[in-house]
């Protein structure tokens, strides 16, 4: 059974780059383009990942970070923030994620961490 990841990025081409690595990286990937329903699409969808973008329109990534490791049911979900943010290693620790990508990021960078944060032993592409 694949692993599951949720993408949330209000960038509609960096979401499509990043469904598209990911999968041909052995995943299942769902795209959110906004972080207003994230909540209920993480108890849903029940991902094993989420990378989320902490730049978002409404309610940003690092708020969504904080709710979500505050809640007993998604507490242990990993998260992964992406930024364009000088400082994205500061922004990941301040938002409880578990890691960071800065952007812009390249595919191997992706995937290995992704993959280390789910346990997979290497990055392939298929």
């Amino acid at each position: 059974m694949k692993k599951k990841i949720l993408v949330c990025d209000d960038n509609v081409d960096i979401a499509d780059v990043l469904k598209i690595i990911l999968e041909g990286g052995g995943y299942e990937v769902k795209v959110l383009n906004e972080g207003r329903n994230i909540l209920k699409e993480v108890k849903q969808f029940n991902p094993n990942l989420l990378l989320l973008d902490i730049m978002l329109p409404g309610i940003d990534g690092k708020e969504i970070s904080l709710k979500l490791k505050s809640d007993k049911e998604t507490k242990k979900l990993p998260i992964i923030v992406i930024s364009a943010l000088n400082n994205p290693k500061q922004v990941a620790k301040e938002a409880g994620a578990d890691g960071f990508i800065a952007k812009p990021f390249d595919m191997q960078t992706l995937l290995i961490k992704v993959n280390g944060c789910l346990g997979k032993q290497q990055a392939v592409l298929h």
